[in-house]
This record gives structure tokens, C-alpha cells and sequence, in this order.
């Protein structure tokens, strides 16, 4: 399949690309791969991965909440509504048919961008041209970073839009990250208290 993009040297014009992510909570890392995106593309489908899992410590957002981020975020950035898609993604256990399964719930795309190198593989499979994009500043504009701040009380705010911030703190998301840690810690130990056997 021949793709021309826009900025990449090779022109083109009303391609509409595919980029899926967790956004467990959406940070500046995402808005960066999204601007460079849009440069690219007419349209975007923006997938949120994982879409029935909530309230755990990996994914302690609900897809509303997650998708209410994207709105807040890209608005702030100053993106046209009209140009991209949020769909929900529920996750399938099942690598070799994940592309197909995409493909079956979004509208159709050109070309898939993502910093995951199975995501790209699959996509590959399936004929798509894939642009594996460079994460900026992983080491802290990660999710699980972000996450792992406000259950440690560290400053997390600069790494997240404002308008996000704001949304996390009107959910009262940064309490409801430490009451799942307090209740994974008691699970824990109740896993781990010694079996008693009641004596009849």
C-alpha cells in the first residue's frame, strides 16, 4: 500500500490515520505524538485501549473519563473536533486476530501510528503502512510514572495538560489511585495470612 504523508517529504492529502492508546491518564506525551500526528493527517481515529477496564491501579480511569481527557486535552491544544474519532477499544486475549478485530469497530484508515512495536507489527501484517513514533521524554512522560507520583505524593501536574489536572482533580482521581493501593496492600496480606483450619 502506497502512503504519501503530508510533512514526511512525500505530500498527500485526505488520509485519515489510526492511533490507539490506554491514556491511563492522558499526559503531555500523548498531546506531542498527537500534534505530530495531525501534521500528518486529515482525520484521526483515536482508539482508547482497553476499554472495560476501570477502577484497578494500571487503569484506574473509566473510558468516559478517559474520553472526557481527549476532549479537554485536544481543545486546549486547539484542535478542530471535526477532525478526529474517540472510539472505545475492549481488549481481546488473542494477538494474531487484534488487527481484524480494530478493523471491524473503527472506520476505515490509512495508516496506524503508534510507539508500540507489537501494535506496529500487527498492522504491518495486515498491509497497513505504520509510522513507529519516538516517545518523548519517557523516563517521566509515562502513565505509569504519572500514576506512580500521585500515589507517592510527588508533583505529577507539569506532566499532564492543564485542562486534564484540572478534570483528575474534579474526579477526585488522585484519591481514588490511593484507595485502590490501600486495597490491593490489604488483599494482599489477607493472601498472605497463614490458612487456618477451623477445629470441629
Amino acid at each position: 500500500m502506497s502512503i504519501k504523508f503530508k510533512n514526511l517529504g512525500f505530500g498527500g492529502e485526505g488520509m485519515r490515520g489510526l492511533f490507539i492508546g490506554r491514556f491511563q491518564p492522558v499526559h503531555n506525551g500523548h498531546l506531542k505524538a498527537l500534534e505530530f500526528i495531525f501534521k500528518e493527517v486529515d482525520e484521526l481515529i483515536i482508539g482508547i485501549g482497553s476499554a472495560q477496564v476501570s477502577h484497578t491501579l494500571k487503569n484506574p480511569f473509566t473510558t468516559s473519563e478517559r474520553m472526557e481527557m481527549l476532549l479537554r486535552a485536544l481543545d486546549e491544544a486547539g484542535f478542530d473536533r471535526g477532525r478526529y474519532f474517540l472510539i472505545p477499544l475492549p481488549d481481546i486475549n488473542f494477538n494474531s486476530i487484534w488487527a481484524p478485530y480494530v478493523e471491524s469497530i473503527v472506520p476505515k484508515f490509512d495508516v496506524v501510528f503508534t510507539g508500540n512495536s507489537l501494535v506496529a507489527q500487527l498492522f504491518r501484517e495486515r498491509g497497513y503502512k505504520v509510522f513507529v513514533q519516538p516517545m518523548f521524554r519517557k523516563d517521566i512522560l509515562s502513565a505509569t510514572e504519572i500514576r506512580r507520583r500521585m500515589l507517592e505524593d510527588e508533583s505529577w501536574e507539569n506532566l499532564v495538560p492543564k485542562s486534564v489536572v484540572e478534570y483528575i482533580k474534579e474526579i477526585k482521581g488522585v484519591e481514588r489511585i490511593k484507595m485502590l493501593a490501600t486495597n490491593l496492600e490489604a488483599n494482599e496480606k489477607e493472601l498472605q495470612a497463614p490458612i487456618r483450619i477451623p477445629e470441629f
